[in-house]
Parts: C-alpha cells; sequence; structure tokens
C-alpha cells in the first residue's frame, strides 16, 4: 500500500494519493509511518531527478500539490505535530509578483518536517525580517524572477544584523539569482533548485545539534 500511495505522489495525482492515505488511516497506519515510508521516499525520488537531465519542473508543482493534499488529509485540522527541524520564512521581493518557485520551495520544506511562514509575494524586505524576528526563524528564503529586486536582496543582511539576528541565514533562488554568487547578493546560500535549498537547509540544523 505504501508503494502504491508513492506512485500516486510522484505520478502527481492527488485524488488518488488522497484515496490511497484514506486507506492506509482506515487500516490503522500511523500517521508517521506514512510520512516516513511514502512521503519522504517520494519527495527523495522526485530529488535525484533533480540533479539529473530527467528534471522536470511540471512534475515537481504535480507532486509538490499531491504532498499537500496528502498533508491535508493526514492533519485536516492543521493539527500536524510542531516540526522539529526549525521554522523558515520565504517571500518574492517586493516588485515581483512571481511565485511558482517559492510554492515550491515551500511544499519541499512542508514534506520534510519544516514550519514554513510564508509572506507571499511582492514582499517588502521590512517584513520578511520581521516576521523572521518574531518566529524565531532559521532562515529567510528570498526568490524572484525579475533581476531588479536584486539590490532589495543586497539589504536583507545589514538589517538583519542590525536587529541582532545574525544566526539567522539568508537563502535566495530564482531565475534572478542563479546567475549570481552567495558573495555578490550578500546572502549566505543560493539555490539552483528547492531542493539545493533543502540541503542547505539540512546541513544547517545538522551543525546547530
Amino acid at each position: 500500500m505504501m508503494d502504491s500511495l508513492q506512485k500516486a505522489l510522484l505520478n502527481g495525482d492527488q485524488d488518488l494519493a488522497v484515496a490511497e492515505v484514506k486507506i492506509l488511516l482506515n487500516m490503522g497506519i500511523r500517521r508517521q509511518r506514512i510520512i516516513i515510508e511514502a512521503i519522504e521516499k517520494a519527495m527523495g525520488r522526485l530529488d535525484v531527478k533533480c540533479t539529473v537531465e530527467a528534471f522536470n519542473l511540471l512534475e515537481i508543482m504535480l507532486c509538490g500539490r499531491a504532498v499537500m493534499g496528502v498533508i491535508r488529509e493526514l492533519y485536516p485540522n492543521g493539527s500536524a505535530p510542531r516540526p522539529t527541524k526549525g521554522t523558515v520564512v520565504i517571500g518574492t521581493l517586493e516588485g515581483d509578483v512571481h511565485d511558482l518557485g517559492k510554492n515550491i520551495l515551500k511544499m519541499v520544506l512542508v514534506a520534510r518536517g519544516y514550519k514554513v511562514i510564508d509572506c507571499g509575494r511582492d514582499c517588502s524586505v521590512e517584513r520578511l525580517i520581521d516576521t523572521a524576528e518574531q518566529e524565531g526563524a532559521l532562515a529567510v528564503g528570498i526568490s524572484a524572477l525579475i533581476t531588479t529586486v536584486m539590490p532589495q536582496a543586497r539589504r536583507i543582511r545589514p538589517m538583519v544584523e542590525e536587529r541582532g539576528l545574525k544566526n539567522v541565514k539568508i537563502m535566495a533562488g530564482g531565475g534572478a539569482f542563479k546567475q549570481t554568487s552567495a558573495a555578490g547578493l550578500n546572502v549566505d546560500f543560493v539555490a539552483q533548485t528547492s531542493f539545493d535549498g533543502l540541503h542547505y537547509l539540512d546541513r544547517l540544523v545538522e551543525n546547530r545539534q
């Protein structure tokens, strides 16, 4: 049954994935086991595809949507256990209304145990930093597709340090940033894919333990 759920997730078939989850729950299978043996394995297989020529953005989107549908079925009232990995604040910078990449990152991080606070698109730097401070965030993830917002990205570190939030890491991703170095953006990490961002955050968590 776990294989069937995993296959449905990888195929991006949300309706079938939710139906499979209902069957598993009716069989008395624990939610945690479903997450570990189906969701995490499916995301792991998708992760591998991001490192080869088989990368397919639509496939990632559909899988991510199916995963979120399954999570809502597992925890219909938002009663999922508190994530243990940490909190990440994400947003598309002000002046840019594109949020596809941000939404994919959110799906990937939630599926792998992070609490994600989504500040939406066209989001000011001030709002991102305010939210990170309020939530005790591990990191801030910024996304952009248009290059005109790059000066805003460079504003984040000085403002974070001014608030005394030196432990908050800054991660950038999206078409506007992919050809720029972390040093050039004044951030800690530039992710080429959502899974790059996931691995970077996982390393942060491991190093802090």
